[in-house]
């Protein structure tokens, strides 16, 4: 019996220490040199470490095998997020972290716990992912028409429009002020301007956006004053935005009320694991547990969705 029970508790040491290590690695790992080749003196390149040179060897085996697969929805997904991070290495977390917290499962309850933690991390990373881009598109559509005044007051001190642009990337705020410098990078590279706004309104996911890009492409081609434009476009913007704030302080209580009967469940069972464990061991004891507990996740989610469905108002 005690030879059973030391197989788990050195498998799931070992996973923690596989995990730990990569997470150090993506903690302290140095940033790439900048300094050119031709300007390095010979013999002072830094020796990396093992740990250095195993996590490497395991994020170019991850961009390896992720170079055989269609990855723009994911690198999309990425940059929508805003995740300053490269599609191997956000992989290679997200393994370290499934592999942590599948070593905590198996080590306090059983195989079957670990396994379904560590299946459970990727979908919280694609959940955390999409939560962050939808933060990201809010914030950018709030901070819109300050940016739309912003660039009719460039226009009008007598800028162009790429003037206009790098005004709104110097001076506006995350995430308007880092896509407007992507805007005015890819025109510098030899895009164009059109072309670079409309993709950054495709990814943004926003509509007022849209209007923006479709009035400077018409500008652009039939001429006018392109500041009264924007401020006509700015003023609808504001006006929307002022609505859409209505909308959200309104549906702002049930959006609670959703969060606690989600969080209901956890906080009821993880009390019960504290104060009376031989309670919920119960369910990991029998074929009928483990169909109960998967029985209630597969509910739980479908509350979940049927709850955001019925908080979410569309504008």
């Amino acid at each position: 019996m005690t030879a059973y029970l030391a197989v788990p508790v050195v498998l799931a040491i070992g996973l923690v220490t596989i995990a730990i290590a990569g997470l150090v690695y993506v903690i302290l790992a140095p940033g790439p040199v900048r300094l050119p080749l031709d300007r390095r003196r010979q013999g002072t390149d830094p020796q990396a470490g093992a740990l250095e040179r195993g996590a490497t060897a395991m994020t170019g085996a991850i961009g390896t095998v992720l170079g055989r697969r269609d990855t723009a929805t994911a690198d999309s997904a990425l940059g929508q997020a805003g995740v300053k991070m490269r599609l191997p290495e956000f992989v290679f977390l997200v393994i370290v972290a499934a592999l942590v917290v599948g070593a905590v499962g198996l080590l306090l309850v059983g195989p079957l716990l670990g396994l379904l933690l560590a299946v459970t991390v990727p979908i919280l990373a694609r959940i955390a992912l999409s939560v962050m881009a939808d933060r990201r598109r809010a914030a950018f559509a709030d901070q819109l028409d300050d940016s739309l005044q912003l660039m009719a007051s460039s226009l009008r001190a007598g800028h162009s429009l790429l003037q206009a642009l790098d005004s709104v990337a110097r001076e506006a705020e995350e995430p308007t002020s880092e896509e407007f410098a992507r805007v005015i990078n890819e025109t510098r590279m030899g895009r164009e301007a059109n072309a670079a706004l409309q993709e950054t309104a495709n990814r943004m996911g926003s509509q007022d956006f849209v209007w923006v890009v479709q009035a400077v492409a018409i500008n652009r081609e039939v001429g006018g004053n392109l500041a009264e434009v924007l401020d006509g476009v700015g003023h609808t913007i504001r006006e929307r935005n002022q609505i859409r704030r209505q909308v959200k302080a309104l549906a702002a209580e049930g959006k609670l009320s959703a969060v606690i009967l989600m969080l209901l469940p956890f906080g009821i069972a993880g009390f019960l694991l504290m104060s009376n464990p031989e309670y919920i061991a119960k369910f990991t004891q029998s074929i009928i547990g483990y169909a109960m507990i998967a029985v209630c996740f597969v509910l739980l989610v479908a509350g979940g969705l049927w709850l955001r469905k019925t908080v979410s108002v569309k504008f």
